[in-house]
């Protein structure tokens, strides 16, 4: 049964009645350009097809009740009175209270909600989430879904209602990803070009079963030594730095803020690099980018662990892989690795029986798509 079969029928034995609305919202795997974000620098995501599933169905007051199929919980709550309390539907009512703060006009509604994105796994579980309900809020209200807007809102909830400091590129990309491309984001001005990714290489994602969550990582942390890096070097964001005016100007820094922009500014770099690899069908200096990236995050950025970096080496060493790199916020999670798709089952298989030797783990590695950004996969103009 697929995905949208379950929660629709979840939907029908929980409230008795069809829904209105059945939507789904992507996680992202960041191919390269990570923590450069929230620095108004360059990302290159894409969605993939792993996603959050609601159904939902209109309500006449301006009550919310989701139910996760997932944590067999229910949230609920007021419109008229939005209030923090601890769990996932934080993100939703994190929503909700940012679009009545932007001016949105909100109805209240009831739904069902699953997921097969890992939770935890950096592969943005929670700006799914964030984006799946904005889509929701727009369905019931009757006003358009604009993806940067709505992305916005999203990067909102999560940094003023739920308290983790991160950049827009997860919301952006669950909003607006095309299926079979990356997603160029500027981060500065939300200015996004979609790229062709190759057809004969597919990305492998590779969750090392190690968790992180950015409430309680060093991500925030580490938010706050690039802004004293930006003000120590003179400018507002570390995008507005080069790596020749950086290695001028960066000798009074301390060597752990100094580490952290060298990585940004790199990184920022490499993800322009990318695109063009990726536009002449050039993997193999993919690959070496993406090696680049990781080298970085683990020796300048330090927020790989144990894990990932013995997830990427195995990778790296494997027949047909090009490159391979952690992707999200770090601390855990997972990697991704760019392979030649006839050799991408081989690869699995040798990378899993690898990693459990190495770690005791089990990790979970399955190769990914690009998909579509949030979209409402069915619609019903009957109430029953």
């Amino acid at each position: 049964m697929s995905n949208q079969q379950t929660i629709t029928r979840a939907f029908k034995d929980h409230f008795s009645k069809t829904p209105h609305f059945v939507i789904r919202a992507p996680g992202r795997v960041n191919l390269i350009g990570e923590h450069t974000d929230y620095n108004d620098g360059f990302v290159l995501p894409m969605a993939i097809d792993r996603a959050i599933w609601i159904a939902l169905g209109a309500r006449n007051d301006r009550q919310v009740r989701l139910r996760s199929l997932h944590f067999d919980a229910l949230t609920e709550f007021s419109l008229d009175e939005i209030t923090h309390k601890p769990g996932w539907g934080e993100y939703i009512r994190g929503v909700a209270w940012a679009l009545q703060e932007a001016g949105y006009r909100l109805a209240g509604w009831e739904g069902v909600m699953t997921s097969d994105i890992p939770i935890g796994a950096g592969l943005s579980s929670s700006a799914a989430v964030e984006m799946a309900a904005a889509k929701a809020f727009s369905l019931v209200g009757g006003w358009g879904f604009d993806p940067p807007a709505m992305a916005q809102i999203g990067q909102r909830a999560e940094n003023q209602w739920v308290g983790a400091n991160t950049g827009i590129m997860d919301q952006m990309i669950s909003a607006a990803g095309r299926a079979g491309h990356a997603l160029l984001i500027d981060c500065r001005d939300l200015s996004t070009q979609q790229i062709p990714l190759p057809t004969e290489n597919v990305f492998v994602v590779m969750d090392t079963a190690t968790r992180h969550a950015h409430t309680d990582s060093g991500y925030n942390e580490r938010r706050e030594e690039c802004e004293a890096a930006a003000r120590f070097l003179g400018v507002s964001h570390l995008r507005d730095v080069d790596l020749p005016t950086f290695r001028d100007r960066a000798g009074g820094m301390g060597e752990g803020i100094r580490r952290r922009a060298r990585h940004v500014i790199t990184e920022n770099a490499r993800v322009l690099e990318a695109v063009e690899a990726l536009r002449q069908g050039d993997s193999p200096k993919m690959g070496r980018l993406m090696d680049a990236s990781h080298a970085s995050l683990r020796d300048d950025f330090e927020v790989t662990n144990r894990e990932l970096n013995v997830m990427v080496e195995l990778s790296q060493n494997q027949p047909g892989c090009f490159g391979a790199r952690m992707t999200g916020g770090g601390f855990g999670g997972s990697a991704v690795a760019l392979v030649e798709e006839a050799r991408a089952k081989e690869f699995t298989q040798a990378v899993d029986e690898a990693y459990q030797a190495a770690t005791g783990l089990d990790p979970h590695l399955y190769v990914c798509r690009a998909s579509n950004g949030v979209e409402t996969m069915a619609r019903s103009t009957t109430t029953s």
